[in-house]
């Protein structure tokens, strides 16, 4: 349910369990861990899903069984906002609830026209998982993440384009082209110099 393509010096990782809106299980969540703490990365990765959505978040049954509150939520975040390479969400669809977390860990967030944005644990008795409040303020400001957060505002693509929370929108048979594109310079590189801007954007 994880796919991974590994050609051109350039990694994709694709959610691929589009018959159920891509919402993630644990095994899908170890499998992406596995392979984000892998020490054999390029020089970037892009994180899309297979068919209109990009995750639905966590399966329904297994987050009833506990997923909701997993630790390998914040483990799979904290991975790729650390990896030294540059990460790209090419979201194909709607994100939603947990699975927040990984596109906004990216360092550029694509989006097709037709994606929302909502992230439902005021109305679902959850809490966020730790680290996505402070990413989500980062990108978008305090007022507007209690709007996802706590008020249970879905938004369009154009509002998360005017908002922060996406950097572009492109169309789904150019989507992932889009991304390439924007990986280009970083496949180019030497691995040193794209961890060294990398950590001059983004200090420790």
């Amino acid at each position: 349910m994880i796919a991974l393509d590994m050609s051109d010096g350039l990694w994709t990782i694709t959610l691929n369990r589009p018959d159920k809106a891509n919402s993630l299980t644990p095994d899908m969540l170890e499998e992406l861990c596995e392979i984000t703490a892998r020490h054999d990365l390029p020089n970037a990765l892009i994180l899309t899903g297979a068919g209109r959505v990009f995750s639905a978040g966590a399966d329904l049954e297994a987050a009833r069984a506990g997923l909701a509150t997993s630790p390998l939520w914040d483990r799979l975040s904290g991975q790729i906002a650390e990896l030294p390479c540059l990460t790209i969400a090419a979201l194909n669809g709607t994100l939603a609830g947990g699975a927040f977390g990984m596109a906004l860990a990216c360092d550029m967030r694509l989006a097709v026209p037709g994606a929302k944005f909502f992230y439902p644990v005021m109305k679902l008795g959850f809490l966020p998982q730790p680290s996505d409040p402070a990413r989500l303020v980062a990108l978008i400001g305090p007022a507007r993440a209690k709007m996802i957060l706590m008020a249970g505002t879905k938004i369009d693509a154009e509002e998360a384009l005017r908002w922060g929370l996406i950097d572009r929108i492109a169309a789904p048979e150019t989507l992932t082209e889009d991304a390439r594109a924007l990986a280009a310079d970083a496949c180019a590189a030497a691995p040193a110099h794209v961890a060294a801007i990398k950590r001059r954007v983004a200090p420790k």
